[in-house]
């Protein structure tokens, strides 16, 4: 199995197909070095596929820029607001958004804490032309083989 819960060493010696219960609150927050006021807890990753799941805690107004959802998003937003050029997602709704959609969102007033699930990372891009992910790594070495897999997965399936 390749998809883990980073920072959850209990999970380490458990048999393949067995539960990960993961304690959230242990887990340590992430304050992201691209995104100024954004923390994350990874719950969830597949590097082999590109599935994603984290909490995502934004300060007031935090922005994160210019990005594309390559597969689908989705959001629910747990407490606070999540805002973008479409529209205000608020505490206990929720927002998908589709293949390809590009945008940029920012935290209302209030901040926010939001669960994030990705079929794959976000592109995010930058002023002088690099495509990188989340935390500033080159987008395409790392995630165009899972994207690839998932394209030719869902080919053989029509």
């Amino acid at each position: 199995m390749s998809a883990i819960t980073p920072n959850s060493p209990a999970h380490a010696n458990l048999p393949p197909l067995a539960s990960r219960f993961v304690e959230v609150a242990a887990l340590p927050w992430a304050v992201s070095q691209m995104h100024p006021g954004v923390q994350t807890k990874t719950l969830l990753v597949e590097p082999g596929s590109g599935l994603l799941t984290m909490l995502l805690q934004m300060a007031p107004g935090a922005k994160l820029p210019d990005h594309e959802h390559v597969l689908i998003e989705q959001t629910w937003v747990l407490q606070g607001s999540l805002v973008c050029g479409e529209g205000v997602c608020k505490a206990g709704d929720f927002v998908w958004r589709p293949a390809g959609s590009r945008h940029e969102a920012w935290a209302g007033p209030e901040g926010g804490l939001m669960l994030g699930i990705f079929q794959i990372p976000n592109r995010f891009f930058q002023a002088d032309g690099k495509v990188v992910d989340f935390a500033g790594n080159a987008w395409e070495p790392i995630w165009s083989d899972a994207l690839a897999r998932q394209e030719q997965a869902r080919f053989e399936a029509n």
